[in-house]
């Protein structure tokens, strides 16, 4: 894999996910961006033996977009601690097939995580049955459309799984590609259009403001869309 490394210190790296790619291993064994950013530390920096990467957050499977590792535990420690208490600022893209309405707004669900299926419920409030659910709330915007496609900025203030996409699914807005979440189609790689395209916090070194920004994947659709989100 071609790695994109978007910022890098000696305290953090931040790079590019490509779609389709995990993070952290799982079952599957395929290789993870983990895995692939201590391979480009140690060839670069020439590390003999093993290289510590703290995996700070993650992206789902089928998302692009920036990620960022610590290459330091204490770098990790704080920079986990900038994610609980929501000091990082989170830019996503996507595009749906459907307009919102209203076209910007915040959206507040209470989000149930199936484990066994992997795939989470947006509810509108909590009950005795779904006592566990989390709260979970994002801004979105819409800011271009293009052939019945719709570019969305989205903000997510919690951290819940599949969020954005569940959330956007909940109002009508399922992410093109996305059949997890109502989307009528896959796409050819299974992958779908969502991408984080920046991340800003205070550096937890440096303590001064950071902000690390992707480009969106080069494919025809994500060029076109693109040129509507600058």
């Amino acid at each position: 894999m071609n790695l994109q490394v978007i910022y890098e210190d000696n305290h953090l790296i931040a790079v590019n996910k490509p779609a389709g790619i995990l993070v952290q291993g799982d079952d599957t064994e395929d290789t993870p961006l983990v895995d692939y950013v201590k391979d480009y530390i140690k060839f670069r920096y020439q590390k003999p033996g093993d290289v510590f990467l703290g995996v700070v957050h993650r992206l789902d499977r089928p998302v692009s977009g920036a990620v960022i590792f610590a290459r330091t535990s204490k770098a990790l420690i704080r920079m986990n601690e900038l994610f609980k208490e929501r000091k990082v600022e989170k830019r996503y893209w996507a595009i749906t097939e459907n307009r919102p309405f209203p076209e910007y707004g915040h959206l507040t669900h209470y989000i149930l995580k199936d484990q066994e299926r992997n795939v989470s419920r947006a509810l509108d409030q909590l009950s005795n049955r779904s006592k566990d659910a989390k709260k979970s709330d994002l801004d979105y915007e819409l800011i271009g459309n293009l052939e019945a496609r719709y570019l969305l900025l989205v903000k997510p203030i919690t951290g819940r799984p599949h969020q954005i996409r569940v959330q956007l699914s909940k109002i009508g807005c399922p992410i093109v590609g996305d059949v997890k979440y109502g989307y009528s189609q896959a796409n050819q790689d299974g992958c779908i259009y969502l991408h984080c395209r920046s991340m800003s916090f205070m550096h937890p070194v440096k303590q001064e403001l950071i902000t690390v920004t992707a480009d969106a994947p080069n494919e025809r659709m994500w060029n076109q869309m693109s040129a509507l989100g600058e």
